[in-house]
């Protein structure tokens, strides 16, 4: 059965360049990956991240849609929790009155950065009102949906609305997507246990009516397995735990510090996290892609290259596409 490919594109700073040569490349990738043939280009959001250029997706979207004609672009996600919900419904809106038929917006719990950069993003919170996540999902659906308020829409209203997608790593994430009417995406880049993806998987098709979920996951692809296996090698993950607060993946055991650090916790746990990566050559890469199909039944996959070497990540979605993909 073939399967779409999309990208997950987090804007890395590569060693002695600038922010801006890096987003720079982003153009050219996106530009690419259309005409390799992926479906979408989504693009993450992280803050307060010396390696990493996008803290603001909308605005990168928004250019990114000017300067391709076919692709689909869009959040990989919005992380809400910083948000208003009606203000995230006009961004969007917005996007897809541009573009009518190209916008996705995905949206996730996570906070996309160190609690640093969370505190200065929700310092005008009024924390005894703030939603949860739970409670923003259902107002954004409103909002999109033109239903939330009479008197109150988030204009332009849009002839196509964007593509709406939940990114979560658990049944509960699922549950929301399927409750809301949101298509589900699993990030088996952060979360890669077999057990965790087959329930919420399987949850998210029996409660939505058979929807099917997308997978994203972590591809390192090259001309030999020698060369796959040397690019994954200094990759790590770490799964940090605070007491009372928001559990979160992060790539090394500095950055997991400096969050206990900045949240000034005494009862934490940080724990390694098992890599799950699809690496080696095309072929190989594809035969797994293949068995996760068979596996889970998933139809699309959304594939992130967690290397920052520029022409090594250009390589790895270009290897994969010619392998994978008849270009668009």
């Amino acid at each position: 059965m073939a399967y779409a490919l999309s990208v997950l594109e987090k804007s890395p700073i590569a060693e002695g360049e600038s922010a801006a040569q890096a987003l720079a490349r982003t153009l050219r990738l996106a530009q690419q990956a259309e005409s390799w043939g992926y479906r979408r280009f989504w693009l993450a959001e992280h803050h307060n991240t010396p390696q990493l250029a996008c803290p603001s997706p909308e605005i990168l979207i928004a250019y990114l849609l000017g300067q391709t004609s076919r692709i689909r672009i869009g959040s990989g996600g919005v992380m809400l929790q910083h948000y208003s919900a009606y203000k995230v419904a006009e961004n969007f809106n917005l996007l897809a009155a541009l573009a009518p038929g190209r916008v996705d917006l995905g949206v996730g719990k996570a906070p996309g950065g160190l609690p640093l950069s969370t505190q200065a993003l929700q310092a005008a919170h009024d924390r005894q009102r703030k939603p949860d996540f739970a409670q923003q999902l259902a107002q954004l659906t409103a909002h999109l949906h033109d239903d939330a308020q009479p008197g109150l829409s988030a204009t332009p209203l849009p002839p196509q609305p964007a593509q709406r997608f939940l990114l979560g790593a658990s049944q509960e994430s699922a549950q929301l997507a399927a409750e809301h009417g949101w298509a589900f995406v699993f990030a088996a880049h952060l979360n890669g246990n077999p057990q965790d993806i087959q329930r919420a998987l399987a949850h998210y098709s029996a409660q939505s009516g058979g929807r099917k979920a997308l997978l994203a996951v972590a591809v390192i692809v090259a001309a030999s397995a020698e060369q796959a296996n040397a690019l994954a090698a200094g990759i790590r993950q770490y799964r940090v735990h605070v007491a009372g607060g928001q559990s979160v993946t992060v790539g090394s055991l500095e950055q997991a510090e400096s969050y206990v650090q900045q949240a000034g916790a005494g009862d934490y746990r940080i724990e390694p996290r098992e890599s799950h990566i699809l690496l080696g050559t095309a072929p190989q890469v594809r035969q797994q892609l293949e068995q996760l199909q068979r596996r889970y039944g998933v139809e699309e996959f959304v594939i992130d290259t967690p290397v920052s070497e520029p022409a090594a990540r250009q390589a790895s979605l270009q290897l994969l596409a010619q392998e994978s993909l008849a270009p668009a």
